[in-house]
């Protein structure tokens, strides 16, 4: 293992930002895996660790194929990390809002392009990212339609789910978009948690890079063959949104089948405690997602249910 300092922050009054790359094997860039944008991504900091781990066993036992070198980067934003708040702890900026950079920019700007400058010539990428909603999921693989995406290679990391989304002009300044008009395979992997570490999703995470590392042929690597994915669009999906603001408490878990018209959740009046609204599902299917937060605002989205094909 290789441990390199890829950007450095400079800072007047603490000390300098430190954004690490830990390398191994050597060769062609093969794969890249990067870790927590946001300042409350803990379990996709506690994901990378666990893979740098594993990559370091699997390194001195001579099982990192010859001619591939696979680069993980933990966090790109300990300054978020060290305070405990998502986005930058200045101006509020999203850092995976910001790619490809610019060297000469906003402080979080200058971050993503010294990143994007460290990992745009890997031939894959794979980032653990958190949704904009607070809430857990189905473990699956998200890659954007932007006519450069393989459903077939993000089969290979062997997760429930494939989810193909269309880009929303957002999108277009994410690590992922700007991958793939570099001409590197990216995807992006969610889990469950993202403020608290969930072990069991955190392992199953782990296991899927190695699979897919394996299948590609870059490490040696005996594991679960996983499942057969589910390739999904983003149409698929039904958004379950409340009526009226209050104290939620859900009846379903990700990953459960509903039928329609099961209450999914209870929404109760903040001071008095009754029930002020049940919650419906409006089709047949699985939870997809499910909300995480005790407080929900009325309009929210709380629920995604794949929807089963004849609904």
């Amino acid at each position: 293992m290789r441990k390199e300092t890829i950007f450095t922050l400079k800072n007047l009054y603490r000390d300098d930002m430190n954004l690490y790359g830990y390398h191994f094997g050597k060769g062609e860039k093969s794969a890249c895996i990067v870790g927590a944008c946001r300042g409350n991504e803990v379990q996709q900091l506690y994901i990378c660790s666990q893979l740098i781990r594993q990559l370091k066993e699997l390194e001195e036992r001579g099982a990192i194929i010859k001619g591939n070198e696979i680069m993980v980067i933990p966090t790109v934003n300990t300054a978020s990390l060290n305070v405990g708040k998502r986005f930058w702890p200045t101006d509020d900026s999203d850092i995976n809002r910001m790619y490809p950079g610019d060297g000469s920019g906003e402080t979080t700007k200058r971050i993503a392009a010294g990143i994007f400058d460290a990992v745009k010539e890997y031939s894959y990428g794979i980032q653990f990212t958190s949704f904009y909603i607070p809430g857990n999921f189905v473990p699956h693989v998200r890659m954007m339609d932007t006519g450069f995406q393989n459903p077939s290679l993000a089969n290979l990391f062997g997760l429930p789910y494939v989810v193909v989304r269309d880009a929303k002009p957002f999108d277009k300044a994410t690590l992922n978009y700007n991958w793939q008009l570099k001409n590197t395979s990216a995807f992006s992997i969610y889990t469950s948690g993202t403020d608290q570490i969930d072990e069991p999703s955190a392992r199953m995470a782990v296991a899927s890079v190695l699979r897919f590392l394996t299948r590609m042929g870059m490490v040696r690597y005996t594991s679960h063959s996983g499942y057969i994915a589910t390739v999904l669009h983003e149409s698929d999906l039904t958004s379950v949104r409340t009526d009226c603001a209050g104290i939620y408490r859900p009846h379903v878990n990700p990953g459960e089948e509903v039928s329609r018209g099961e209450i999914l959740a209870d929404i109760l009046d903040p001071y008095e405690g009754e029930i002020i609204s049940q919650i419906l599902a409006p089709t047949e299917g699985i939870v997809f997602f499910s909300h995480s937060q005790p407080f929900v605002t009325e309009g929210g989205i709380i629920f995604k249910i794949i929807r089963r094909l004849h609904e």
